[in-house]
């Protein structure tokens, strides 16, 4: 699952998915039932990158579920050092959009750049930036989150860019936990998430 989540932003080189045998090992199997491809990228930059198949994307949907389904189990400090290539998804999970609903988000935190497509009551992600985002979101994971999860109290330290309406839409959409939501807006209502996570570093 750790392959596909990470694939599932778009192809990566071998080297960016960490070298090891029993990653080596899992990308032949996954080869093999037809879930991961490799394929050769055109001059001027030639590689190897591994990328998911269609029955592979298919994936995505159970690899959401079972993260909504872990939050349950989960506490604010465990998501306080949340890594940037980890927040595409994580804004995916909390989300729940109508099926009305169509917008393109640019996220931008740590010099990377993601984009996330709501259309059909599905979010796609991508790795880079949209050339015409409806609203861009730029700060720590953890700060992004908190401008999502706990509103205008949320966004500090996050720049936000864009249609204003659409970021509050968004903020109804966020589907949390009842313990997840009270200990991120107590931590916003005190010193601040991003405070927080600095005191955890």
């Amino acid at each position: 699952m750790l392959i596909v989540r990470e694939l599932s932003l778009g192809p990566l080189r071998f080297s960016a998915l960490a070298r090891t045998d029993v990653l080596t090992k899992r990308l032949r199997d996954l080869e093999q039932h037809g879930i991961v491809e490799r394929r050769e990228l055109d001059p001027p930059s030639p590689a190897t990158v591994y990328e998911l198949t269609e029955l592979g994307h298919g994936l995505e949907g159970p690899m959401i579920e079972l993260s909504r389904w872990g939050m349950g189990l989960q506490k604010l400090e465990d998501v306080i050092d949340l890594a940037p290539s980890s927040l595409p998804n994580a804004i995916r999970v909390i989300l729940h959009p109508p099926a009305d609903l169509r917008a393109t988000l640019a996220l931008r935190s740590d010099g990377q750049s993601y984009e996330l497509r709501i259309a059909g009551g599905w979010i796609e992600a991508t790795r880079g930036a949209p050339t015409k985002p409806d609203l861009s979101l730029s700060g720590t994971p953890i700060g992004i989150i908190a401008a999502l999860v706990a509103g205008e109290s949320g966004e500090e330290g996050v720049e936000v860019d864009g249609d204003r309406a659409l970021l509050e839409e968004m903020r109804s959409l966020v589907v949390l936990p009842e313990h997840l939501r009270e200990e991120a807006l107590a931590a916003v209502g005190g010193n601040g998430l991003v405070a927080t996570a600095a005191r955890t570093a």
